[in-house]
């Protein structure tokens, strides 16, 4: 029986994880791209408090357009509506997320992110050959370092005796920032310029997050997880709407080991073109299909440790996007 309940501790805390691979924090791409937030439910049946610090690190360095990697040279030649498509160098991604959690009966819960977001960026901007920029071109290097959006996400999981079906409702709040600046590498317009909004901390709206989940074991040691999440925003701030998306994850577990529990993930995204006078409503949204293997040790009853890599299977951007080659994942989980 102890032994059971292990496994099936470490199969939902690796659905918690596999949830946080498909909602929520928007890539710093000119349009979002990739989801890397690991959200930090931990569903349980044991009440109580449960925290959960977690690193990620998203490197996007991969020009792509279409389903198909695209040069730099080839890139400066797309034209779009007209107007000539922006050349992305890089975009390094820091995620640093603590998470509260807190259930007082084994039906009800809710749990609260804080990100803090540390990002550099660097573009050649429109009027470049894809190596070189060119004047007037919009293009500057930025670095910034700031909390994005809170979330804050309540469940319920009382439907069946088993508790292995449950419900997600919540907000993402407009608590971070989306007016920092970078410094122009632009001879025609030297100074501070606003970065892109999808480079922003926040995206300053209020969004609305629904889905559902559902585990189950198939032996004793072996389980599987399955997830759907819909993110949509409510409101437009400042000529800027981010794009709806849908997410849809699977995974098995195993927990036959002492202390580690192996796991393998599936994450699809389908995310739409961001919209407003003041959003790239060309090169953002796309489809996404990531595999996801990785383990979570057991410390002890109230510790656990996961790490997560993020490999992508199958890669269909809007316009010309920077996407990456790899995503990384730690943290740590603590619960009294």
């Amino acid at each position: 029986m102890q032994h059971q309940r292990a496994g099936l501790i470490l199969s939902i805390a690796a659905l918690a994880a596999l949830l946080n691979s498909s909602i929520a924090m928007a890539c710093a791409s000119c349009g979002c791209s990739l989801t890397t937030d690991w959200q930090n439910l931990e569903y349980t049946y044991k009440p109580g408090f449960k925290f959960d610090l977690r690193y990620d690190y998203l490197n996007q360095d991969q020009l792509r357009s279409g389903s198909s990697k695209i040069s730099s040279a080839a890139a400066s030649q797309v034209v779009n509506n007209g107007n000539p498509q922006e050349v992305e160098k890089f975009t390094r991604n820091n995620y640093v997320t603590l998470a509260v959690d807190y259930s007082k009966t084994a039906d009800w819960g809710i749990n609260v992110q804080t990100p803090y977001i540390i990002r550099s960026h660097s573009t050649l901007g429109t009027a470049s050959d894809g190596f070189t920029p060119g004047a007037d071109g919009g293009q500057y290097d930025s670095k910034t370092s700031a909390l994005g959006d809170v979330k804050i996400i309540g469940r319920y999981q009382g439907f069946i005796r088993n508790q292995n079906l449950g419900l997600l409702l919540g907000m993402k709040l407009p608590t971070g920032s989306f007016n920092k600046t970078g410094n122009s590498t632009d001879s025609g317009a030297p100074g501070l310029v606003m970065i892109d909004r999808g480079l922003q901390p926040g995206t300053g709206t209020t969004d609305a997050i629904a889905g559902l989940y559902y585990n189950n074991a198939i032996t004793p040691d072996w389980g599987y997880f399955a997830t759907a999440m819909y993110q949509f925003a409510l409101n437009s701030r400042n000529g800027y709407k981010p794009g709806n998306s849908i997410n849809a994850s699977a995974g098995i577990r195993y927990s036959g080991f002492d202390i580690i529990a192996p796991q393998l993930q599936f994450n699809l995204r389908e995310l739409k073109h961001d919209r407003g006078n003041n959003a790239d409503t060309v090169s953002t949204g796309g489809t996404l299909l990531y595999i996801s293997p990785g383990i979570i040790a057991a410390v002890s009853d109230a510790v656990s440790l996961y790490g997560f890599v993020q490999l992508p299977l199958y890669q269909d951007v809007n316009g010309v996007q920077l996407a990456p080659r790899i995503i990384s994942s730690v943290g740590l989980r603590y619960s009294f």
